[in-house]
């Protein structure tokens, strides 16, 4: 009857869940094979699949727990079991089992558990299910159990007292083991009886119950004529419980991968008046544990990596657990063209999920990129938001983080590295002896790996064995024949270093006079960057890192990292960094942190993964809120021409974000400057500089309907705006097809003063959405460009230089025609010229290059001249960050 009832469960839970595969893992340490064998028997009729690992007799505790640590980690393995002598069974053992793994039920939590009466929350041991199973009603009957210790005695005594039985232990030596077995109606033999132990103790007509080991033995031969006791063995029905334990098991495992609703509890902000600095707030605030965090919204244990105590890694894994789970509203924050202090788009991005789930108590998500050391110590300073809107601990989140970028920065110089000793190689090699080394003799056989019989497919060539290969294949095989002038590759270092924009390498004489200019880029410019934002899966990662194109060769054909056999090492290098880094708000609400692309150079948005991760997470009413770079004309027109396209996901709503400071300059104030005091312009009010400068604000709202989703402006209030300005922009945004535009006060008070653009962002998500993209990716480059510069930029029209024509007339010939187009533009300006400011018409649009970024995806034409390396200014950020070497806290970073 038990196996009947767990085989139906098990095929039930089947039906449910075609993919499961329920697999049991057994460790043994003796030769009992009849234990084996019924274990396999039992697990044969239920239906599930069973593993033995036998260990032999002798094994220490040590290599027992290092066998169950390694099946802890084992995915394929849900349940696990131990059959050990009793000398092993210890608690350091029986703790070792995962809880959640846990079948025998033996281990500290499931019988805490247990003791405490939270059968919903544990399993009930196998023995002792099979003890109660043979028992009748023993409600007020007198139970003796006798060399039942430990856990499992533990266990026995806790679920017969609950079944009303009065129950008392002894072990068999103890003094009173006769008195007690002749008043005992029940007595339970937990390990086999010394001879020395006569049956005639034992009170006439009692039920005599063994757990002994011999499960097989049915009958236990304690009566005698004189003393007829019901004698029965727990057997094979223990072995048919821990199947069932099993089935149970599986029950809890699918309801435990399941959605969870989020149990977050928000931190409390107690903003102050002046507020301090960005570092003096963060330190303030004492963030939750990350794994708290991951356990409140949803996350399992396995599915985070810890980085200390306030960020982890979250495991891709989760996506395949929640596939079927309804994604969130995706909600992207953009801006207007901005200042060169910035316009507040992260800070309004933390302060809108605060005030979403700390106010609200909707479910959300910030989604936000790495920040760059080179502007972290340049001029912008650290990017984790601002004031009381920001991500904790703020000097962690701006300084190293999980160390993506060091990930990135190696897997790209490796790279650049294989370029250069390649070309060097074939430039003083044979063919002969370029093959001998390419593919060499180990331990007496010669045999392709698996990216060079990749290469070799791609090369027409079938053959598997090496010493098949003509003289004319091999030459194929091992010539790469790059043309160094056509090299696109670049080094790269995280830091602002202008004097690495243009150097030469190969000067040492061991690189015999093999030189040639390159250049250093700065690491977030790195292609594998791109790739890291837009990627869907480490198998999509590791495709795209193979069709990087980093040159071509002299018939001007593309060569790829592929074709450079280092595909693998530099998946290798990005495997950590493939997974979104989980930090938290200020309030306490989560927070991805992933990817950091600029946006004037590359397409300036967090990762895909992220986003999605997120979407499944917040649950189907709640949000999911990330941000472009710079202005909606350059990060949104991106976020949507590319991201978009990549991830398969649909925008709800965009929130542009304004300062009246920004479009005092828009409407032809002075110039401002980081680090210089503003003008009276911009600290007194100024109605007029205010309406002319809201043209670059209806401009964007524009771009954003071009897209057809639903724009909400949010303006970023400072102390020094008056009344009148503030309602004179709110006005000028809602007349110019703004859904709605409501003033923020989210940096001086944190999510609280950020509800009325919650509650707008809520509204707007639920309006009709019809989303399209601005241009078909079959249109010619040219055109898809021309389509960019006049609708989004106002251009008249557009220029290639003959460089840049020659590059698109080589990419379409390659077969790179149908990419999206990612422009290389200034920031500053809808224009290419950044000192035009407001909404400059009728210019004519330089492209001077275009590159390909193949892996990433997408084309990248150059408007004017734009650097990939910027440069440290006088008086850079460094001069005010420092360390006390007696507390270690970072000290100057905002």
């Amino acid at each position: 009857r038990v196996t009947e009832n767990a085989k139906n469960s098990l095929a039930s839970l089947k039906r449910e869940n075609p993919r499961l595969e329920p697999t049991l893992a057994i460790i043994q340490a003796h030769n009992d094979h009849l234990i084996q064998e019924a274990n396999k028997n039992f697990a044969k009729e239920v239906g599930l699949r069973v593993i033995h690992i036998c260990l032999p007799e002798g094994s220490t505790k040590d290599e027992i727990v290092s066998e169950i640590l390694r099946l802890n980690e084992d995915p394929n393995v849900q349940g696990l079991a131990l059959d050990l002598p009793e000398s092993l069974c210890s608690s350091k053992v029986l703790n070792a089992v995962k809880p959640e793994k846990d079948v025998d039920g033996l281990s500290s939590v499931n019988l805490g558990c247990l003791v405490h009466g939270d059968v919903n929350d544990c399993l009930v041991p196998p023995t002792v299910c099979a003890v109660v199973e043979l028992l009748e009603d023993i409600g007020g009957k007198m139970v003796l159990l006798v060399g039942a210790q430990g856990a499992q005695g533990a266990a026995l005594q806790s679920v017969l007292q609950r079944q009303g039985a009065a129950v008392l232990s002894c072990h068999w030596r103890a003094p009173q083991l006769q008195s007690e077995l002749h008043h005992a109606d029940v007595v339970v033999f937990g390990s086999t009886k010394p001879d020395d132990v006569p049956v005639s103790w034992i009170k006439p007509g009692a039920t005599i119950i063994s757990c002994a080991r011999d499960l097989l033995s049915e009958k236990c031969n304690y009566g005698q004529q004189n003393n007829p006791a019901a004698e029965k063995a727990v057997g094979s029905l223990a072995v048919a419980m821990r199947m069932q334990n099993m089935v149970k098991n599986m029950e809890r495992w699918i309801r435990s991968q399941q959605y969870r609703k989020w149990d977050l509890h928000c931190l409390k902000l107690q903003p102050l008046s002046p507020v301090p600095s960005d570092i003096e707030i963060s330190r303030a605030q004492s963030p939750k544990a990350v794994d708290v965090l991951a356990k409140e919204i949803g996350l399992l244990t396995d599915e985070i990596e810890i980085y200390g105590q306030t960020k982890a890694k979250v495991r891709l894994s989760l996506l395949e657990r929640l596939k079927d789970q309804p994604d969130g509203k995706y909600v992207l924050v953009a801006g207007i063209t901005p200042t060169p202090l910035g316009e507040g788009k992260s800070t309004v991005t933390i302060g809108l999920v605060q005030a979403l789930t700390a106010h609200l108590n909707i479910n959300s998500f910030a989604c936000l990129r790495q920040p760059s050391q080179g502007p972290t110590f340049g001029v912008k300073g650290g990017a984790a938001g601002g004031g009381y809107a920001q991500v904790i601990p703020m000097e962690e989140f701006n300084l190293h983080l999980t160390g993506d970028i060091h990930a990135i920065t190696a897997a790209n110089n490796l790279l650049a590295a294989a370029i250069d000793a390649r070309i060097l190689h074939e430039n003083t090699q044979s063919d002969k002896s370029l093959y001998n080394r390419l593919v060499p003799v180990v331990n007496g056989v010669r045999g392709f790996s698996a990216i060079q019989l990749a290469r070799l497919r791609r090369l027409g060539i079938t053959k598997t064995d090496p010493e098949t290969l003509t003289e004319e294949e091999i030459s194929k095989f091992v010539r790469l024949d790059i043309d160094p002038s056509t090299i696109t590759w670049q080094r790269v270092v995280d830091t602002n270093d202008r004097f690495l924009r243009k150097i030469t390498v190969g000067q040492a004489n061991t690189e015999k006079r093999f030189v040639r200019q390159a250049q250093f880029d700065i690491a977030v410019a790195s292609e594998i960057m791109a790739i890291l934002a837009l990627t869907t899966s480490l198998q999509d990662m590791k495709e795209r890192l193979g069709k990087m194109v980093v040159a071509d060769d002299k018939k001007g054909e593309p060569v790829t990292a592929e074709d450079l056999g280092v595909t693998g090492a530099l998946a290798v290098l990005m495997k950590d960094a493939i997974k979104p880094t989980l930090m938290q708000t200020l309030e306490g609400t989560p927070v991805f942190v992933h990817a950091g692309p600029f946006a004037n150079i590359a397409h300036g948005n967090s990762s895909v993964l992220a986003d999605k991760i997120a979407l499944k997470l917040v649950g189907e009413k709640g949000f999911v809120v990330t941000e472009a770079g710079f202005g909606a004309d350059i990060g949104m027109e991106k976020f949507f021409n590319i991201k978009c396209r990549a991830s398969g996901l649909v925008p709800s709503v965009v929130v542009l974000v304004a300062t009246v400071r920004a479009l005092k300059m828009h409407g032809g104030g002075p110039n401002v400057t980081a680090g210089a005091p503003l003008k009276k312009e911009y600290t007194e009010e100024n109605l007029q500089l205010v309406a002319d400068g809201c043209c670059n604000l209806k401009k964007q709202i524009q771009i954003t309907q071009l897209f057809g989703v639903p724009v909400v402006v949010a303006l970023n209030v400072f102390k020094t705006d008056s009344p009148a300005e503030v309602d004179l922009v709110c006005k000028i945004a809602k007349e110019s097809g703004a859904f709605d535009a409501v003033p923020c006060n989210h940096w001086s008070a944190g999510g609280r003063g950020a509800v009325t653009l919650a509650q707008a962002v809520e509204k707007a998500a639920n309006q009709k959405n019809s989303f399209k993209y601005l241009y078909s990716l079959e249109l010619p480059i040219v055109e898809k460009i021309r389509i960019i510069a006049q609708k989004v930029y106002g251009a008249q029209d557009i220029e290639l230089s003959p460089t840049a024509q020659s590059q698109v007339d080589r990419y379409t010939r390659q077969g790179f025609g149908n990419l999206p187009i990612c422009m290389a533009k200034t920031h500053l300006s809808l224009s290419h010229q950044p000192e035009r400011k407001g909404v400059p018409t009728g210019f004519i649009l330089p492209i001077s290059d275009v590159r390909a970024s193949i892996g990433a995806g997408f084309i990248y034409p150059l408007v004017g001249t734009m650097s990939t390396m910027p440069g440290l200014p006088t008086r850079p950020c460094f001069y005010d960050i420092d360390l006390d070497p007696i507390t270690e806290q970072v000290k100057g970073l905002f």
